[in-house]
């Protein structure tokens, strides 16, 4: 009897752990869906940030209370990426960043609120291949800043700064709670969306999580506490596209890189990251775009690290977009 139960308790524990990967019918669900945790974890002392993350904000991500009968003025956001280094330069290829500003009738003060990588976008898209590791290390947190001021010049020279609505000083300290509990559960940075081809039908494999898709939450949730937007231009964001057939989970870091059994996988994965590694001299950078250019569009391959699992895309053309595309407000 007791052998028959184990057997039983690990069909139950096999069937449990394919359910978690797989939708009803035994079909895998898309896309799949983003993984939230209990906590935020601390940073790896070997991540390092080339500029600090949000270093006028409070350290322990807290927001101010505002008097229940303030009235919060809600501002859309929007600036070339680095803007502050290269001007518009990358706003010509509609490579955007975007946030969230708030001021407040009461005190007449400013506030801006953006969500990015703890570690720039390089870590956070493409791991750290470490000589003591079998596994591909990743610097891959993004989180909520919430500071004081809003940099005019900044966001309205070549980008915009455009009131969309006013909240009750109430509901802004709703949407504060709901910050934190997000800011608390969701911790790291996804680049791509993947989908199956540029079609109107496509189906979405994989989404991002970025600066824009948190500005787009907190859209919503401002109106779930009542706030009304509207704008009066079109409400464009970036997105940056990779597109596949059906992808294949492969599975996590001891799933992949703690089985002599798939060696070969760990060491393939291992070969794809390489030729996006950092630090690379112009001619090892040659040499890498190269290589990428042959495992993604010769070999239509590409690995995929999201929920800390990894995934193969079969890619297909056109292989990769970066779209500058309309999310109306909610």
């Amino acid at each position: 009897m007791w052998q028959s139960d184990c057997i039983w308790c690990l069909k139950l524990l096999l069937f449990l752990f394919v359910v978690s990967h797989f939708g009803t019918h035994g079909r895998q669900q898309w896309p799949v869906p983003y993984r939230r945790f209990d906590s935020r974890p601390d940073v790896d002392s070997y991540c390092e940030a080339l500029y600090p993350f949000c270093p006028t904000g409070d350290p322990d991500g807290r927001i101010p209370s505002m008097k229940d009968d303030d009235v919060i003025s809600i501002y859309r956001l929007q600036t070339p990426v680095w803007e502050w280094k290269y001007g518009d330069l990358l706003g010509k290829l509609h490579i955007m960043h975007d946030a969230v500003g708030f001021s407040s009738l009461e005190t007449g003060a400013n506030y801006t609120m953006e969500w990015y990588e703890l570690f720039q976008l390089g870590n956070c898209t493409f791991p750290h291949l470490r000589l003591e590791m079998k596994a591909p290390f990743w610097c891959n947190q993004g989180a909520a800043c919430f500071f004081e001021g809003i940099d005019d010049l900044h966001w309205s020279q070549n980008g915009t700064l455009e009131k969309i609505g006013e909240i009750s000083g109430s509901q802004f300290n709703d949407l504060a709670q709901w910050v934190q509990d997000d800011n608390r559960t969701g911790i790291y940075y996804e680049t791509w969306t993947v989908l199956s081809d540029p079609g109107p039908n496509a189906t979405v494999w994989f989404e991002s999580y970025d600066c824009s898709q948190f500005v787009h939450r907190t859209y919503r949730k401002l109106k779930e506490l009542g706030a009304k937007l509207s704008s009066r231009s079109q409400t464009n964001y970036t997105k940056i596209y990779l597109y596949s057939g059906e992808p294949t989970f492969l599975g996590n870091d001891s799933d992949i890189f703690g089985q002599p059994a798939l060696k070969n996988l760990a060491s393939d994965i291992r070969r794809f990251y390489y030729s996006f590694r950092p630090h690379q001299s112009f001619a090892e950078l040659a040499v890498s775009l190269l290589e990428a250019f042959t495992d993604v569009v010769l070999d239509k391959s590409f690995y995929l690290f999201y929920n800390f699992e990894y995934w193969h895309l079969p890619m297909k053309p056109p292989y990769m977009q970066i779209t500058y595309e309309e999310v109306p407000l909610p």
